[in-house]
């Protein structure tokens, strides 16, 4: 993990780690040799049953269009939502209102979630979903699993490159897409360390972990430098339409869209006005 990683940031993969530790989970992607990728000609694909196949192909149907609408309990940012926030109920409006795949924020301590949570959201929707954690042990992409995801997030920051590829490996061993959440050229430089790697879904997110600032426009600047063979996400930020088709002209596939959605009043309304359905709410 990088140093230069601010406070929040740092807190947070600390505590993951030491739960982890504690609860006796080995940490690292220890189902995976570091001398994986040089006995591989090609990155392995994902088989045509696997969760992770259908969230990509989720993400297909709508490319361009695909809205990735996220539930979670709270973040250091909100405080605590729990007594704010029906879970299950704001999942099955993403399932009504024609997302493309459901994102649920599962870590404990500083976002109020669970795994547990992961699977009673995945089963209110009937969408594709990912697992948003602080990754620092497989374990946690067995828990992904076994809640029924599709996908686990790999925020780049946090990895040396080798380390990236080994859990992304270990990730598409369970039948899950990794999404590589980027931030900055650093980051994205870190996918394109080894030739024989294809990651599937990277994303960027326009909050800065590190002191949770927004700015939109840093997918727009990133967008040009992400691997051509990927689907591409805009995390953060996101509120109304024109914000959408402003991300989708510069070349995205997919938006990740948490806030906006989760704090709306009629999140019904929004879900449809930043899909551009006719009848959408305006803002």
């Amino acid at each position: 993990m990088s140093e230069s990683l601010a406070d929040v940031l740092l807190r947070i993969v600390e505590r993951r780690t030491d739960v982890l530790s504690g609860a006796g989970h080995a940490i690292g992607a220890e189902g995976v040799s570091r001398s994986a990728l040089a006995d591989r000609v090609e990155w392995p694909v994902l088989a045509q049953d696997t969760a992770g196949h259908a969230f990509l192909s989720g993400l297909l149907e709508q490319r361009g269009n695909a809205i990735i609408a996220e539930v979670k309990m709270g973040s250091p940012k909100l405080g605590d939502l729990r007594t704010e926030v029906d879970a299950e109920a704001q999942a099955r409006i993403y399932g009504e209102g024609k997302a493309a795949a459901l994102s649920v924020v599962v870590e404990p301590d500083h976002f109020f979630g669970s795994y547990q949570l992961l699977e009673r959201c995945r089963r209110a929707s009937g969408l594709p979903a990912i697992a948003k954690d602080f990754l620092v042990s497989e374990q946690q992409l067995r828990w992904a699993r076994d809640a029924g995801a599709g996908a686990v997030l790999l925020i780049a920051a946090l990895y040396e490159s080798r380390e990236l590829e080994d859990y992304a490996l270990a990730a598409l061993a369970l039948g899950l897409v990794p999404l590589v959440e980027t931030h900055t050229a650093t980051d994205i430089a870190k996918l394109m360390s080894n030739n024989a790697v294809r990651y599937d879904l990277v994303g960027i997110n326009n909050r800065d972990l590190r002191d949770f600032s927004v700015d939109i426009e840093n997918s727009i600047r990133l967008r040009p430098t992400l691997p051509a063979s990927a689907l591409s996400v805009a995390e953060s930020g996101i509120h109304k339409r024109s914000d959408i088709e402003h991300l989708s002209s510069a070349g995205f596939d997919a938006f990740l869209v948490g806030e906006s959605l989760l704090l709306a009043k009629d999140p019904a309304a929004r879900l449809s006005h930043l899909r551009g359905d006719l009848l959408g709410a305006r803002p």
